[in-house]
C-alpha cells in the first residue's frame, strides 16, 4: 500500500498544485445512501467550482472498489475525490494511506463518521467547496492518522481471500455491531439513515451473548467482559462524537468498551454515549489511550473494519501518525 512519487512533496506544495488545476479523480459510489440521488448534483456542483476531472468512475457495484483503485493509482492523480459512505472512503484511505495524494470527500453515506472526525460539511454544496482550493471557503490539505490491523486468528468462513491486514480510517470494532452490520436491512438503512443500525441493534441484543476480551498495552493487560468493544482512530462512531477531544489527528487509538457483561448496561452504556460524548475526554477511565494494542477474545470473534469483516481475533492494531493526507476545512486543527 505505500509507493507513489519518488519523494514525497510538502502539504503546502501539493496545495499549490491542486489549486492551478492538477490531475484530479473522481470515485463515486451510487450505491451509497444518497450517491444515486445526488449524483447528478455533485457533478453539476465540482463543475461550478472549476474543479476538472481528468477521469470520472461512477461505481455502481460495490465489490469493485478495490480493482478500481488500482486504476485510479495508475493516473498518478494529486487529488481523488470520493463521494460516498465510510465504507466507499475506508476503501479509499486504504488505498491512498502514504501516498503523495490528496483524498477530498463528498458525505453521501448513512453515518459518515470520517467526513464527521474530519470535520467537513455534511452538505454536499459545502462539501464541494471545501474541496475547492483556492476559491471561497476552500479548504486546505492536512495530514491525518490512520490505524493498522492484523489478524492472526483462525480465518475460518472469511473466504481464501480475506485480508490478514488492512489500513483502517475510522474504527475497528468488536461484538453486537458486528451482527448489526450484517443484518441491517439495505433499504432500511437507505430509508431511515442511522436509526436503521439502532432498530436492528434492539432486535438482535435479546439473543447476543457477552464475550470476555484481553487488552494489552505496553505488556499489561486488562480482562472484562462486554457485548461491545471499540478502538477508534476517528473521532465519531454511529454519528455520534466518542469523546470532545477524539481526533484523527491526535497520535491516538481509543479503546472503550460498552457496559459488561449484563444486556441491558450494554443499552444503558450506549444511551450514555450518544448523550455524553461530545463533553466527555480521553483521560476519563472509560478509555484506554494507545499507539499499539493487542486483543485477544475468548471465543475468539470476528472483526469489523470500517465496516467490512476483516479477519478473526486475535489481532493487533498500530497507529500510523500523519499517513494521509486529506482536504479539510481551513478550521481543522493539523498537527
Amino acid at each position: 500500500m505505500e509507493g507513489g512519487r519518488v519523494g514525497m512533496r510538502s502539504k503546502a506544495e501539493l496545495e499549490s498544485a491542486i489549486g492551478k488545476g492538477g490531475r484530479a479523480v473522481l470515485v463515486i459510489n451510487s450505491r451509497s445512501r444518497r450517491g444515486r440521488r445526488l449524483y447528478g448534483r455533485a457533478r453539476r456542483l465540482l463543475d461550478e467550482a472549476g474543479i476538472g476531472f481528468d477521469q470520472v468512475f461512477p461505481v455502481t457495484d460495490p465489490t469493485r472498489l478495490r480493482d478500481l483503485f488500482r486504476d485510479v493509482l495508475a493516473l498518478e492523480p494529486d487529488l481523488v475525490v470520493v463521494g460516498g459512505g465510510d465504507g466507499t472512503v475506508a476503501e479509499a484511505v486504504g488505498h491512498l494511506a502514504h501516498r503523495d495524494i490528496a483524498l477530498g470527500v463528498l458525505p453521501l453515506g448513512t453515518t459518515n463518521n470520517f467526513a464527521r472526525s474530519l470535520e467537513l460539511p455534511l452538505d454536499l454544496p459545502g462539501a464541494v467547496r471545501t474541496v475547492a482550493i483556492g476559491g471561497p471557503g476552500g479548504g486546505k490539505v492536512a495530514d491525518v492518522d490512520v490505524g493498522w490491523f492484523e489478524s492472526t486468528g483462525d480465518p475460518q468462513g472469511e473466504g481464501p481471500g480475506a485480508d490478514r491486514e488492512h489500513i483502517f480510517a475510522n474504527m475497528v470494532s468488536l461484538g453486537l455491531s458486528v451482527q448489526v452490520a450484517g443484518h441491517v436491512p439495505h433499504l432500511l438503512k437507505r430509508y431511515l439513515g442511522r436509526p436503521a443500525y439502532a432498530m436492528t441493534a434492539a432486535g438482535l441484543l435479546p439473543r447476543h451473548e457477552a464475550f470476555t476480551a484481553r487488552v494489552t498495552i505496553d505488556g499489561d493487560t486488562t480482562e472484562f467482559r462486554t457485548h461491545q468493544l471499540n478502538i477508534a482512530n476517528g473521532a465519531h462512531h454511529s454519528g455520534q462524537r466518542i469523546a470532545r477531544d477524539a481526533s484523527p489527528d491526535d497520535r491516538l487509538l481509543a479503546v472503550y468498551r460498552l457496559g459488561d457483561e449484563r444486556r441491558l448496561k450494554l443499552a444503558s452504556a450506549t444511551a450514555r454515549h450518544v448523550l455524553t460524548g461530545p463533553w466527555r475526554s480521553l483521560d476519563e477511565d472509560a478509555f484506554l489511550t494507545t499507539a499499539h494494542v493487542e486483543i485477544e477474545t475468548d471465543p475468539p470473534m470476528r472483526v469489523d473494519v470500517d465496516g467490512e469483516i476483516r479477519g478473526r481475533t486475535p489481532v493487533t492494531i498500530r497507529l500510523r501518525g500523519n499517513a494521509l493526507r486529506v482536504i479539510v476545512p481551513q478550521a481543522f486543527d493539523d498537527t
